[in-house]
């Protein structure tokens, strides 16, 4: 049976049971965190869901034991509320989207979902009657948050949480977007401007009255011993990489850190100052760093760059990026999903292979790949059993299709940006896309600008259409010494697809009603265990069996299939949302739209590509993410005048096949 979520009798935690445990006989019980049990409400689960549901019963249990921690370790601190607003508050969140998770675990594998799981989030704190119920919101000494990345209640499976309040082991941040005293990055008085107790603190280096020491201090008042040197970095902090200096020759290398202008989304006004503030010293900090790997090259031992330059950099990172995230929070905004992800940072060597200090990152130069994929990562198609099942067309369905010829990107139009997730931002995406449809699309593209741009769609639509290319592996392209190519860890040749097909169709229980013109789709993600994963692979004659996860290697005669269905159940109100993604969901098992949501044409890319025999190809991502295949996605955005949405959805409501 799945792991039981530690509840002892009164619904008191493993935290409680401790308490009492060290307690002496007859005295009182220290305060100790309650929740309702969740397990016993689950059911039975479904052989598909069993693997998710139990992670989020153990995420549940660890989020309980980390708030037993907090409130152990905090008492006396903070006012009235702090409890609540710091401790209790948060850890409703972070069950929340934990709850979330287990009931989209139940839908996916084709179940109904526990009834009332909602209701179980909230948790009290069981005092001792002493009235000592008042703890902090300091995160444990370890910085470890829940486990789980809480987006509105959708987990990225990354292990921070984002949103909530609940600071990472960097500050006291007391759940409200308010700093608790002005601690802001828990390594000096930080009040989120940049000024140290006792000095100038600007998480770069400029410590204690602003004297160095001989080296970088790493934003927790603990100076590394590194001496600070010449060089340029190679990442601006905006997605933007540096002019190397001296950083591509020698043995040496780069510092590469993910970018985090592309996860920002809008930015509220009240929040933009201090949002590019900590951008810039984002930028300052990787500058830093790669000075201090150029002139600290051949020093110290194995462990040399990791513990004195790629370690204290995280550290600065971790503190800036909550930082930003508090931003958010006091113009009363949502903060960014994913932030605290985005701290580590690695050492990238000149032969396109990674170091940190002495793990190795992968092959390397040549044209191969940097790192990733791993054989592991491929299988072969005739292994994998029949897994595709299609919702039965209901009396009220919608069957017809509508299909665009918008060519296979033939004119080679490529940029590593995105639009929809970094608007402005070069290379925001930080790999390479396919785009077909209207031939303008950047990052300064507007809805103004891709209405007045051409298209390679035979129709005149205007809409774009764009993907990560698919590559193969040991053969050198143009983009091996850009930006979102080879400085990404992008590199081989760029597959162009021999079929790009673009259909829209019905909705099996529902006609589908117009989308709106400048709706904005991405499906998939490309974040490894990201919400909402929906990369499809497979081989032309095997397109019943689908994988998410692996790579297919196809038999001869065989090509690769990959299958994107976008969401296709819209609220009937927005064109796009801060996370891009809860405007529109997809259909519930049986082909229906959740209630709130109607159903829209239904967008498909099948895209079909010769492939190298063998596990020799890959799609482009951020190159934290390894290559991996469930990182796949791809994004739509509809300039479809109301004439021509008008002719797809007369055409699918009646049942036609139209072109």
């Amino acid at each position: 049976m799945l792991t039981a979520l530690a509840v002892l009798s009164g619904g008191l935690t493993a935290g409680a049971a401790d308490a009492a445990a060290n307690g002496a006989s007859g005295t009182a019980l220290a305060p100790a965190i309650s929740c309702p049990a969740v397990e016993n409400r689950v059911g039975q689960v479904p052989d598909r869901a069993q693997a998710e549901v139990e992670r989020n019963l153990q995420q549940l249990e660890t989020q309980i034991a980390e708030a037993n921690r907090r409130l152990a370790t905090s008492a006396g601190q903070g006012g009235p509320n702090f409890v609540q607003n710091a401790i209790l508050g948060p850890l409703r969140d972070k069950r929340a989207a934990a709850l979330q998770r287990i009931q989209i675990a139940f839908q996916r594998a084709g179940a109904q979902a526990p009834n009332g799981l909602n209701g179980l989030a909230t948790c009290t704190v069981q005092d001792d009657g002493t009235g000592n119920d008042d703890g902090t919101g300091q995160d444990d000494p370890t910085g470890n948050d829940n486990g789980g990345q809480d987006n509105g209640g959708q987990d990225d499976g990354t292990g921070n949480n984002d949103g909530t309040g609940n600071n990472d082991g960097t500050g006291n941040n007391d759940g409200t977007g308010q700093d608790n005293g002005g601690q802001g990055d828990g390594t000096g008085n930080d009040d989120g401007t940049g000024q140290d107790n006792g000095g100038q603190d600007d998480p770069t280096g400029n410590d204690n009255g602003g004297q160095d020491n001989g080296g970088q201090d790493d934003g927790t008042g603990n100076d590394d011993g590194a001496q600070d040197n010449g060089g340029q970095g190679n990442d601006d902090g905006q997605g933007n990489d540096g002019q190397p200096d001296g950083g591509q020759t020698g043995a040496v290398g780069q510092i590469n850190c993910p970018t985090v202008a592309g996860r920002l989304g809008q930015i509220p006004a009240r929040a933009q100052a201090e949002v590019r503030r900590n951008m810039q010293l984002l930028e300052t900090q990787i500058a830093e760093a790669n000075r201090r790997l150029d002139s600290s090259a051949s020093q110290g031992g194995a462990n040399f760059v990791q513990n004195a330059i790629l370690g204290p950099l995280k550290n600065k990172r971790e503190a800036t990026l909550e930082r930003i995230a508090i931003a958010f929070q006091r113009a009363g905004a949502q903060a960014p999903a994913g932030l605290q992800t985005l701290a580590t940072c690695e050492r990238r060597n000149p032969g396109g292979g990674n170091n940190n200090g002495g793990n190795n990152g992968g092959n390397g130069g040549n044209g191969g790949q940097a790192r990733g994929p791993v054989a592991a990562d491929f299988v072969d198609i005739r292994s994998v059993r029949p897994n595709v099942n299609t919702p039965r067309s209901q009396g009220n369905g919608s069957r017809g299709t509508f299909s665009v010829d918008c060519g296979r990107n033939e004119q080679r139009i490529f940029n590593s940006d995105n639009v929809i997730v970094a608007p402005g931002v070069s290379n925001g995406a930080q790999h390479t896309h396919d785009y077909v449809g209207n031939e303008s699309t950047n990052n300064q593209s507007t809805n103004e600008s891709l209405l007045a741009a051409g298209t390679t769609c035979r129709n005149g639509d205007k809409s774009t259409h764009y993907w990560p290319v698919l590559r193969a592996l040991g053969q050198r392209e143009f983009d091996a010494n850009r930006r979102g190519g080879g400085l990404d860890l992008n590199v081989g040749k760029i597959l162009t697809p021999a079929q790009v097909q673009i259909t829209f169709k019905g909705n099996p229980t529902s006609k589908v009603v117009a989308a709106p013109q400048f709706l904005r789709i991405i499906t998939g993600n490309a974040r490894v265990g990201g919400a909402d994963p929906n990369a499809g692979w497979t081989c032309t004659g095997f397109e019943n069996r689908e994988l998410t996860d692996k790579y297919p290697l196809c038999p001869r005669g065989s090509r690769v299939v990959r299958v994107f269905n976008f969401q296709s159940c819209w609220d009937g109100q927005n064109i796009d949302s801060a996370n891009h993604r809860t405007h529109v969901t997809f259909p519930q098992a049986d082909g229906s739209c959740p209630q709130g949501f109607q159903a829209i044409p239904a967008l498909e890319h099948r895209l079909v590509y010769n492939v190298p025999q063998g596990p020799n190809y890959a799609v482009d991502g951020f190159p934290e993410e390894l290559h991996k295949p469930i990182t796949d996605h791809s994004d739509f955005i509809s300039l479809m005048n109301e004439e021509q949405m008008q002719q797809v959805v007369d055409c699918i409501n009646s049942g036609r096949r139209c072109r």
